[in-house]
């Protein structure tokens, strides 16, 4: 059979990387794939399209898509979907494979979303009206068009008198369906990014412009920020009037289960609350366990509330993250659990979380650097309480090495170093959440946990994790309010009220997807799953297994399994792993 062209190209490339060497090493071969060049290239011409059509100036910050803009990204949809076609996949690695796949998820998934909005934008073109004209300006901007700037405020006068008009006729109308008021809102306020886009570029610099436009530019922007208001206040949005002041829009059982697909979770929302459930179960045994022998009996949380007041007094956090930390990574090597490339480990930062942030992120948060929540002079009493409480050193035990090493530190340390290109096109919480929550099950399994109050730290926040698939999951199917989430995680987990809140609000107003809060969990239990295929069977050792793992990069968890399983994968595959026993 005749050979792949990029199958071709790979094997120069890799050719001209080792001159002067015998053989290839195995660093060179965590590099790239076959199909790799595609990902690279469509995640950059993404990038070029949609910074060309929808990026504002100076700021860079990316607008709601203009007609033109889905038009043309739908249009290299396309290009690369034949591009795929064209490629001889029988004939490609496995690791090839898994690009492909993973590659043409992606696209279909974004064609299918811009499909989605095409029809959705119209639907709402009567709301939007005077829009070409403003968008037809934007599109001479980029090329720089000489304006007459007479005929710019002219134009710019009628379309404030367009404005003014449907404007009218929505203020005597009656609410609009919250899903095309929030669309076509935010459609408004792309068109000021646009517009001012346009009027900097020359203002200033084309002396009859800046003579003739400012006046009817400074109407225009100020009509359309009314416009926005009222567009947003003709939603027919319910606000849950159960009294947690939190909103959000459930996505229904439908839609769940479409996400779930295009994650490649091969469950039901139903089957992962009902993981959930079963693991919850686990985690309440366990913590009885440790609660008798605190000497509280079955009274698990006067045990915990034990725990939660041995906080550390204020000023003194950042010297435990630093001992906790140590306590993680002595207790990782002496496992011999992972390698830590010296470099990762030097270079991990600490920030103090403002009082803002706080109220929606009452625990650690990390990247690169680990942000440590805890009381400021400025926060109430009762939430400087709750704060200490809830980031007490037995409850901190199990989120420090989270953020850090072998966690969210060394995951950017490690991607940017090998197969970089998955990162952004291939990211999923499922693997970004989910190797970090591996690493806490596998160091309790292993007796990270010594004592009874660590092992209640450790298990407090495995069963915030059951409980964030829980009430995340019957919030999208329209089973539970907010307050009934809050109330949950209070009653059932043990979370300090303010913390609990917090909680669900960042969760259903901090911009997170739907299905990102219980991916922590069932993205851990997949790589757990794993871990137990290729390490228990005695397949790999625990270093090798780990090294292999976070060198493949971001990408579902399924397809970490394929590429280590290292077996062809059908052209046409659909998601079908089940990684979970449930019992009888």
């Amino acid at each position: 059979m005749k050979k792949n062209i990029l199958t071709v190209l790979a094997g120069i490339l890799l050719a001209s990387a080792v001159q002067g060497q015998d053989k290839p090493t195995a660093a060179m071969y965590e590099q790239a794939s076959e199909t790799s060049g595609l990902v690279v290239q469509y995640t950059n011409d993404a990038r070029a399209v949609n910074y060309f059509y929808g990026a504002t100036a100076g700021g860079y910050r990316s607008l709601a898509n203009s007609p033109d803009q889905r038009d043309r990204m739908m249009a290299l949809n396309r290009e690369y979907l034949q591009k795929l076609a064209n490629t001889e996949y029988n004939t490609i690695s496995v690791d090839g494979q898994v690009d492909y796949i993973l590659l043409k998820r992606k696209i279909e998934e974004t064609q299918n979303v811009l499909t989605k909005e095409a029809a959705l934008y119209k639907e709402i073109e009567k709301y939007l009206s005077f829009a070409p004209t403003l968008f037809n300006y934007e599109k001479l901007r980029r090329r720089g068009a000489t304006m007459n700037g007479q005929e710019v405020a002219a134009q710019f006068n009628q379309v404030s008198k367009d404005l003014e008009k449907v404007k009218a006729e929505v203020a005597a109308g009656g609410k609009i369906a919250e899903a095309k008021a929030n669309f076509t809102a935010d459609m408004i306020a792309s068109l000021k990014g646009r517009l001012k886009n346009f009027y900097d570029f020359y203002n200033g610099y084309d002396p009859l412009f800046t003579w003739w436009v400012p006046t009817t530019y400074k109407k225009l922007d100020e009509q359309l920020t009314e416009y926005e208001k009222l567009i947003r206040s003709k939603s027919d949005a319910k606000p849950s009037d159960d009294g947690s002041g939190i909103g959000g829009l459930p996505i229904g059982r439908e839609e769940l289960n479409r996400q779930l697909k295009v994650e490649m979770v091969a469950y039901t929302p139903e089957e992962l609350i009902r993981l959930a459930d079963q693991e919850f179960a686990w985690c309440e045994a366990e913590i009885i366990k440790a609660s008798r022998e605190m000497g509280f009996g079955d009274n698990w949380k006067a045990a915990q509330e034990k725990v939660k007041n041995s906080y550390v007094p204020a000023g003194t956090q950042p010297e435990l993250i630093i001992k906790l930390y140590n306590d993680a990574q002595e207790f990782i090597k002496a496992h011999q659990l992972i390698n830590i490339p010296p470099i990762a480990d030097e270079t991990w930062g600490m920030q103090m979380m403002s009082p803002e942030r706080q109220l929606v992120s009452p625990f650690f948060l990390g990247g690169r650097d680990i942000l440590i929540s805890y009381p400021t002079n400025t926060m109430e009493h009762e939430h400087k309480m709750m704060s200490m409480r809830g980031n007490n050193p037995y409850f901190s035990r199990g989120t420090v090495q989270h953020e850090l090493v072998p966690g969210h530190h060394l995951q950017f340390y490690m991607n940017s170093r090998y197969r970089p290109y998955r990162r952004e096109a291939f990211s999923t919480p499922f693997s970004t959440e989910g190797w970090t929550l591996y690493w806490e099950l596998l160091l309790y399994e292993k007796g990270f946990a010594k004592t009874p109050e660590e092992r209640i730290g450790m298990l407090f926040w495995r069963m915030h994790r059951c409980a964030r698939i829980t009430f995340s999951l019957k919030y999208h199917l329209g089973e539970w309010t907010p307050q009934q989430c809050v109330d949950y995680l209070v009653d059932r987990v043990g979370h300090e009220y303010s913390n609990a809140h917090a909680e669900v609000k960042r969760s259903f107003e901090g911009g997170y997807p739907p299905l990102y809060q219980l991916a922590y969990l069932v993205g851990g239990l997949q790589l757990f799953s794993i871990k137990n295929e290729f390490v228990e069977s005695g397949k790999m050792s625990f270093a090798d297994f780990h090294d292999k793992v976070i060198k493949l990069n971001h990408m579902p968890m399924e397809m970490i399994r394929a590429s280590l399983l290292n077996k062809p994968i059908p052209k046409d595959y659909t998601p079908n792993w089940k990684f979970y026993t449930f019992k009888k």
